[in-house]
């Protein structure tokens, strides 16, 4: 899928502001500049993102709720302003090989952060209703009569398990 907040297209958007677009150019980068999600936001609406919530960007911010966490992810200041969707110039300088780097580090980043957030009081709300609305889906036994489920991570270390659910009913 085209990730609007991507560094490739960050760099393209200040190389065309920089050269002159042509109308045509101008309004495909109006319309992608115009969709209000964020790279929070995108990333949760993801395929296989459906476990996720959208961290409040004010958590994201906080250095005490990052604390630790930019030892465990290479490129991790320019992987958090993916994250916050902040134009650096000093992306400029960056090979597409890094660029890629760049954007799964802030994968990795996001879902520390998220372990971190779910257990907050906001992030407990976030994934309460979440749950209410049966985003996690069902239980497929048929005594749980379509009981929601809820996601569990078996380990704190990013990539060692898949998330599972958990049927308070079974």
């Amino acid at each position: 899928p085209h990730n609007p907040h991507s560094v490739k297209c960050r760099l393209a958007a200040m190389q065309r502001d920089a050269s002159g677009a042509s109308e045509e150019e101008e309004s495909e980068l109006s319309q992608s500049e115009n969709d209000d999600a964020t790279w929070v936001s995108w990333f949760c609406s993801l395929k296989g993102n459906e476990f996720f919530v959208e961290v409040d960007e004010d958590f994201i911010q906080d250095d005490f709720n990052l604390t630790g966490l930019s030892t465990q992810v290479p490129f991790y200041e320019h992987a958090l302003d993916l994250i916050l969707d902040v134009d650096a110039p000093r992306d400029a300088g960056l090979s597409e090989e890094q660029q890629d780097s760049i954007e799964a580090a802030a994968e990795l980043l996001y879902g520390l952060i998220h372990a971190r957030y779910i257990i907050t009081p906001r992030g407990l709300a976030g994934m309460l209703d979440k749950f209410k609305h049966i985003h996690f889906g069902r239980c497929p036994r048929v005594f749980c009569q379509g009981q929601a489920v809820l996601p569990v991570g078996q380990s704190d270390i990013p990539r060692t398990h898949t998330c599972k659910t958990f049927c308070p009913k079974c």
